[in-house]
């Protein structure tokens, strides 16, 4: 049970100071270029993939695809939250974060990457309804249920970021201001707490358990029926068609997943490995997704290069 600090009540935090990432002072320069770069192609990366699913007739019309360009926002948004403070954590800048700053990086950070995990299990959802239900699937999926599923996505993960916001900061804090950490996240800050954390160590352990288990394990049971459904198919073609439909998808699940669950699963950890696994979920992941979509889906593929040459048909044209 985390204990009451003897810290006097009659002091209130009005801004916290984010520490940042560890590094050694002569990597400063390095580490900023490093995630500068990571960061600029980051947006550029998600942004591709988001115009050419807007632009591309037969990529616009496709729930799977639809529910890549959302993915896509999400990891745009998430990114621009998270990755500037880093970068200006390798600066002179100060590293003062207004009290209302941190509430609502707290709360985007939960809600953006909520809504993410709720995205994972929609698109696990689709993948297990085009090839297990490949007759029913234009009916069972079509656009406008597919809009409403995104939008339930985005309310569920608002409603999510509120509740982990409220419990955080209903607490009272009086001392001292210094977050051990390069954003203002629920394990971090409850540390600061002049109060009791027990109940609140208890409730982040049970939502995001919850939230996390319960999509990962309709993520499996839609992948164990994937799986099982190929594994019918006769040729050799179409079953490995069918697996590379899947294949992205999983590869993205598998390395949101698993930094979650080493990270917010343990309560009351202070691993100096916590700041690397977050970095990885909340900076690699959202780099990697348009590689990943890019370079192992075809159709993505295609429509890139039909972009491009229809521009180029248009300036010769001109």
């Amino acid at each position: 049970m985390r204990k009451t600090k003897n810290t006097s009540l009659d002091t209130v935090v009005t801004d916290f100071i984010l520490l940042g990432l560890p590094h050694p002072q002569n990597l400063r320069i390095l580490l900023f270029l490093i995630f500068f770069i990571i960061y600029i192609l980051t947006q550029l990366g998600n942004l591709l993939i988001l115009l050419t699913v807007w632009a591309d007739p037969k990529l616009h019309a496709r729930p799977m695809y639809i529910l890549l360009g959302v993915l896509s926002f999400l990891d745009m948004w998430l990114s621009s939250v998270i990755v500037p403070g880093i970068i200006l954590n390798f600066t002179p800048c100060s590293k003062t974060i207004p009290f209302g700053g941190c509430v609502a990086q707290l709360y985007f950070f939960h809600f953006l990457g909520s809504t993410q995990c709720f995205l994972y299990t929609l698109m696990a959802y689709d993948r297990y309804l085009a090839i297990c239900r490949p007759l029913r699937y234009p009916m069972l999926m079509n656009g406008k249920l597919c809009t409403i599923l995104v939008a339930g996505a985005w309310v569920a993960g608002s409603i999510h970021g509120s509740i982990q916001a409220t419990l955080t900061f209903r607490l009272p804090y009086c001392g001292p201001n210094q977050v051990d950490y390069f954003i203002c996240d629920i394990p971090a800050v409850l540390r600061l707490a002049c109060a009791d954390t027990t109940v609140n160590e208890l409730v982040t352990f049970v939502d995001i358990g919850v939230v996390a288990a319960s999509c990962f394990m309709l993520i499996l049971l839609s992948y164990a029926n994937i799986v099982h459904a190929i594994l019918k198919i006769r040729t050799a073609d179409g079953r490995r068609r069918a697996f590379s439909t899947c294949g992205s998808h999983l590869t993205v699940v598998t390395v949101y997943y698993v930094p979650c669950i080493f990270i917010y699963l343990r309560p009351g950890s202070k691993s100096p490995l916590d700041g690397a696994v977050a970095v990885f979920y909340t900076v690699i992941t959202p780099f990697l997704n348009p590689l990943i979509y890019t370079l192992r889906n075809q159709e993505v593929k295609s429509a890139l290069k039909r972009i491009t040459r229809g521009r180029g048909a248009a300036s010769e044209n001109k």
